[in-house]
């Protein structure tokens, strides 16, 4: 699949930003401007204030005389990189691929994405329609590389589209300003009378590294999609991440439900190609107004079961909210493992079957209650009773070793084994009978003595002789005889 990247420019990111907080500014022109050299100079301009003849860098002073009832508002350090990278952060329901290119724009890795709006000009249409309703003013453009689509962008016609490697055709008329450029670059071009990108594009690579840098050369390679060019997200990439936008805001549960389904089964479709499973997945909702509302889960074992997926997540839709309206919905799989290997059988047995099912009633506790409050018992590797088991927590469950089958253990162990009162007929023979709690219980059946030596590793004492014993009543007890 072909690259494809879209460029979101701002115009009047500040002055826009500002609007929103000020309502009452809009029908006044108004400058943000920043003390330089004991001089106020604009920093960022409105619409109206732009229309009037003001361009940033201008100094404060000449403003008023062009524009007597020009609002001064001042300018704070950094603000303009807290909104882009806030907006970046919200425009992740257009790609989960967005960086920040400051001062005023956006790059979005839109590969595989414009589909699910019905192609890249409905995509760019509803991007812009979305930033009209927030009142910032945006121009886009899509290309198959990212430093075409900034250049058209900011140079070229509204929802400007460039066919996949038609990118030489798109930047010839375009300024050299459109390429990311410095001043000392462009102003040495201006002096030689390229006025367009037309104009060098052509000359030989060699020629362009001596006259104008290696920066400018790579710039441009990298603008027709002969270089690399790399981004840095705003927020860490999920492989496995799916989209699904929606046509009109959805506000009901069902619609949510719905949704969900859709992208589990989108999303363990393609895992189960791959022979992977998820171990936790994340569902997010985007409504109109901004708000995300997120819904996790995780899971014992790697899974690919939709069912089993709706059954954790499904009584957790309660809790989100849909009003004024969800747009988006998205879920990532962060954490995937192998899916182990099962073997075909000629008849179905429940072995299998049964330890899937304990799997996934674990994870359905589990994202009750929480994992840290589900124990469970698991073999140790001694000799010695007291030490044979052991308790772990369910969310830092490893690997199970067998319970060992040569000799058979009771149910239940104390913590402590309790004295009794013994009667044999002979020292080495089990007994006939026993007192356990002031109950004499007398002995139908017996089988041993079973010998556990002492661990000297762990402590020093007399090793144990172990009998079988039933009472009258059927009871089995474990019993017995430490050392001779």
């Amino acid at each position: 699949m072909e690259k494809r990247w879209t460029y979101i420019w701002f115009p009047h990111l500040l002055a826009d930003w500002c609007l929103r907080k000020q309502p009452a500014l809009t029908h006044t022109p108004f400058v943000l401007a920043i003390p330089v050299q004991g001089r106020m100079v604009v920093k960022a301009v409105s619409e109206k204030a732009q229309k009037a003849g003001i361009v940033q860098g201008m100094v404060v002073a000449d403003c008023k005389a062009v524009l007597p009832h020009l609002e001064i508002l001042n300018w704070e350090e950094g603000k303009e990189h807290k909104i882009l990278t806030a907006i970046g952060e919200w425009c992740i329901r257009f790609s989960p691929v967005v960086a920040a290119d400051p001062p005023d724009g956006l790059v979005i890795d839109t590969t595989g994405c414009a589909h699910l709006w019905g192609g890249e000009k409905k995509y760019l249409q509803d991007i812009e329609q979305k930033f009209s309703a927030l009142s910032y003013h945006v121009q886009t453009a899509i290309a198959g590389t990212a430093g075409t689509a900034r250049a058209l962008a900011r140079f070229g016609p509204p929802l400007s589209i460039v066919p996949p490697g038609k990118e030489k055709q798109a930047l010839l008329p375009l300024p050299p300003a459109s390429l990311k450029l410095d001043i000392a670059v462009l102003d040495r071009l201006s002096r030689l009378g390229m006025h367009t990108i037309q104009s060098f594009i052509d000359i030989p690579g060699a020629a362009l590294r001596r006259r104008f840098g290696q920066v400018f050369l790579q710039t441009l390679h990298q603008a027709l999609g002969l270089a690399p060019e790399f981004i840095q997200p705003l927020q860490p990439v999920t492989p496995y991440f799916q989209h699904l936008p929606c046509i009109e805001p959805v506000h009901t549960a069902k619609a949510i439900k719905i949704a969900l389904e859709q992208l589990l089964k989108e999303l363990c479709g393609r895992l189960k190609k791959e022979e992977k499973g998820l171990r936790s997945c994340l569902f997010t909702t985007y409504r109109t107004d901004g708000k995300q509302q997120q819904l996790r889960i995780s899971t014992g074992q790697p899974t690919v079961s939709v069912q089993h997926l709706m059954k954790l997540l499904e009584p957790r839709i309660s809790s989100v909210e849909p009003e004024p309206g969800i747009e988006l919905f998205t879920l990532e799989a962060p954490h995937i493992m192998p899916l182990p290997t099962l073997q075909n059988v000629i008849w179905k047995t429940s072995t299998e079957q049964d330890e899937i099912k304990l799997a996934e009633l674990l994870d359905t506790i589990s994202n009750r209650v929480g994992a840290e409050n589900i124990y469970y018992s698991q073999p140790a590797e001694h000799y010695w009773p007291e030490r044979s088991f052991q308790t772990s927590v369910f969310s830092t469950k490893k690997k199970i070793l067998p319970w060992p089958e040569q000799f058979p253990r009771p149910l239940q162990l104390l913590d402590n084994p309790i004295r009794i009162e013994v009667m044999v007929p002979l020292p080495d023979y089990p007994p006939v009978s026993f007192r356990l709690q002031g109950k004499w219980h007398k002995v139908k059946k017996a089988d041993g003595p079973e010998r556990i030596e002492q661990e000297w590793w762990i402590q020093q004492g007399h090793y144990r002789d172990y009998y079988y014993v039933e009472n009258e009543e059927g009871a089995r007890y474990w019993i017995f005889r430490l050392g001779h």
